[in-house]
């Protein structure tokens, strides 16, 4: 994962643990002091919302534990596809597409992130600029030519 996923969802965990979770606690405990409780609806949605939020944070835990995050910029000027790669590349009709390959809990498909487990991106690491891939589809195979290749300046610490 790159820096700023890794950033990015351990500020969700911090959110979760030190604003979120202790305000729907206070809710709940509140709820609970109004009587009977299989009626409350704000216990009933409080005790959901906290098992919720639960979940989300043994997620993120375990996922930040785990995570090995690499920094893109190390690759910055050279013109071989890697993780964290911004790709210009162009299909069989010529149009051109930008994605950006980076890790799982990261990716937003509708600003062009991809996963770097995405087939797309598997089939476009290792090429250079000027290189023709071939990516399987589900409407056939698919040649693409990479176009240029990106990655982020190195901060200037």
């Amino acid at each position: 994962m790159t820096p700023q996923g890794w950033h990015a969802l351990r500020a969700e965990l911090m959110q979760l643990l030190d604003e979120e979770r202790p305000r729907i606690v206070e809710i709940v405990s509140w709820a609970a002091k109004n009587g009977d409780r299989s009626e409350n609806g704000d216990y009933l949605y409080g005790k959901k919302r906290l098992r919720e939020i639960d979940r989300r944070i043994r997620y993120l835990t375990k996922r930040l534990d785990i995570a090995e995050v690499a920094d893109p910029s190390a690759h910055h000027g050279k013109d071989q596809i890697f993780f964290g790669a911004t790709v210009t590349y162009a299909d069989n009709s010529g149009i051109e597409h930008t994605i950006t390959i980076k890790g799982i809990d990261e990716t937003d498909s509708l600003n062009g992130e991809v996963s770097w487990v995405a087939p797309i991106a598997r089939a476009l690491i290792k090429a250079r600029e000027g290189d023709e891939v071939q990516l399987m589809t589900p409407g056939g195979l698919q040649r693409l030519e990479v176009i240029a290749v990106r990655y982020p300046a190195p901060d200037a610490a």
